[in-house]
C-alpha cells in the first residue's frame, strides 16, 4: 500500500520533466506486469515504426511498476494517477498522446472520457470479456458508457466478440492474444544462464514458476519422495521476502540453495535451486523438463503459462484457472494438466517423470499450441490508424 500511494506523488512532476509540447506521444495503460508483456509486441512495433515518438507507459500497481520501470522500450514509466476527472484532464494535457492503448481488461472511465473529449484514438489490445463482467448487467450503464470511448478493440476470442456486439459494439476485431508473440521470440534469444548449466548436470528437471505457499504445499509430496530425489528442481516464489524462503527451506528434505546464495558454490551438490530474485525465469524455463506454474491453486490468479509452453514442456497447475482461457484450451488438447490437491500433483508428476514418451508428446503439444497462436500483434498493428 505504501508503494500505491508513494509512488504516485510525483507523476505529474515527472512527466513535466520529461514531456515537451512538441514531442508526439503514444500511451500504453498496462494494470500490472502481465498486461504489460501483452502490450510489449504493440510497443515495439509501434517504436520500429516511429523511432522519433515518446512512448509513455503507466501502470495502476506496484508490482508492474517496480520490475519495469526501467525498461528501455518507454520514453517515461510513471503510475497511474487516480481515476478522477481533475487527474485525467491533468495527465492528458502534460502527455497530448496522439493514441491510447489500454491492455487487456483496464477501464478507467473519467481517463476514457477525457481521451474521447480530447478526439484521442483509443483502443483496447488483448481484451478479455466475461459475461459476469459489469458491463453486461443491468446496472452496468455507466461502465458501457465508458467501452463507448474505444476507437477499436481488439479482444482475444469470440466469447468476448459477441459480448461486445450483444451490446451494439460493431468496432471489434478477434484479433488473439499477444502474449503468445511474444513469448514465441523468446526460444529465438539467448537463453543460457552459466548457473543453471552447472545446477541442472544431466538430470531431469522441474522448474516451479511463480509459485504461492499453496502451490508449494502441494508439490512437497513429490518434491520429499524417493522419486523426487532423482531430479533437479527449480523453485522461483512469487514473494520472495525472507520470511517466504525460510518456511519453505525449512519443509524441504532435499538440499537447497538460494540463487543470491550461489556464487562461487559447487551448484552440482544441492537439489533445489530457490530463485530469490525476478528477472530470470524465462530463461530458467528453458532448462526445464516440466513447469509448475502457480497462482492457480489459490486465489491469486494464475501465472504465466505461454513462457513454459513456447520452449515445449508439460505443464502443471492448480485448481482455479477458469478465467483464464489459454489454460482451459491448453488443458483440452493434454498439453497441461490441473490439479486439485496434493494426491493428484504426485500422480500427474510421477508420470511425467517416469514415462518419458508421455512427456515428450505433453510438452510437443503445449510447444504447437503456442506457435499455432501467434499473429495477434500483426493483425493490430494492420488495424490502427
Amino acid at each position: 500500500m505504501k508503494l500505491f500511494i508513494e509512488g504516485r506523488k510525483n507523476v505529474f512532476k515527472i512527466l513535466q520533466q520529461k514531456i515537451s509540447s512538441e514531442d508526439t506521444t503514444i500511451w500504453f495503460h498496462c494494470a500490472s506486469l502481465g498486461e504489460f508483456e501483452q502490450g510489449l509486441p504493440i510497443m515495439e512495433g509501434l517504436k520500429k515504426k516511429s523511432p522519433g515518438t515518446k512512448l509513455v507507459v503507466t501502470f495502476f500497481s506496484p508490482s508492474g511498476y517496480e520490475i519495469k520501470k526501467n525498461t528501455p522500450v518507454a520514453d517515461v514509466v510513471v503510475y497511474l494517477p487516480l481515476d478522477t476527472p481533475a487527474n485525467a484532464k491533468k495527465f492528458l494535457k502534460l502527455v497530448h498522446p496522439s493514441q491510447a492503448f489500454f491492455v487487456k481488461y483496464e477501464f478507467w472511465p473519467n481517463y476514457l472520457f477525457a481521451l474521447k473529449k480530447g478526439g484521442v484514438r483509443t483502443y483496447l489490445v488483448s481484451g478479455l470479456f466475461r459475461r459476469n463482467q459489469v458491463f453486461f448487467k443491468p446496472y452496468g450503464g455507466f461502465m458501457r458508457k465508458a467501452l463507448a470511448c474505444f476507437d477499436h478493440f481488439f479482444v482475444q476470442n469470440k466469447t468476448s466478440l459477441n459480448l461486445l456486439k450483444g451490446l451494439g459494439f460493431e468496432n471489434v476485431t478477434v484479433s488473439g492474444d499477444t502474449r503468445f508473440d511474444r513469448v514465441s521470440h523468446q526460444i529465438e534469444m539467448d537463453n543460457s544462464l552459466e548457473f543453471m548449466e552447472q545446477f541442472r548436470e544431466e538430470k531431469l528437471c522441474m522448474v516451479c514458476g511463480s509459485t504461492w505457499p499453496e502451490d508449494e504445499k502441494v508439490l512437497l509430496p513429490f518434491m520429499n519422495s524417493d522419486l523426487g530425489k532423482t531430479l533437479k528442481f527449480v523453485i522461483a516464489p512469487h514473494k520472495i521476502e525472507e520470511r517466504n524462503i525460510v518456511q519453505l527451506q525449512n519443509q524441504l528434505k532435499l538440499p537447497s540453495i538460494r540463487y543470491t546464495e550461489s556464487k562461487e558454490t559447487a551448484l552440482e551438490e544441492y537439489s533445489i535451486l530457490i530463485v530469490d530474485t525476478v528477472g530470470l525465469l524465462t530463461k530458467i524455463y528453458s532448462y526445464a523438463d516440466i513447469a509448475y506454474v502457480g497462482g492457480a491453486m489459490g486465489n491469486t490468479g494464475l501465472h504465466n503459462i505461454l513462457e513454459p509452453a513456447t520452449f515445449g514442456l508439460p505443464i502443471v497447475i492448480g485448481k482455479h484457472f477458469e478465467k483464464f482461457p489459454e489454460a482451459i484450451k491448453l488443458q483440452d488438447i493434454a498439453g497441461l494438466y490441473s490439479v486439485q490437491n496434493s494426491d493428484e500433483c504426485l500422480e500427474i508428476l510421477q508420470k511425467l517423470v517416469s514415462d518419458k514418451k508421455f512427456r515428450e508428446t505433453t510438452g510437443m503439444i503445449s510447444g504447437h499450441f503456442v506457435n499455432s497462436h501467434t499473429g495477434a500483434t500483426r493483425t493490430i498493428l494492420q488495424n490502427i490508424s
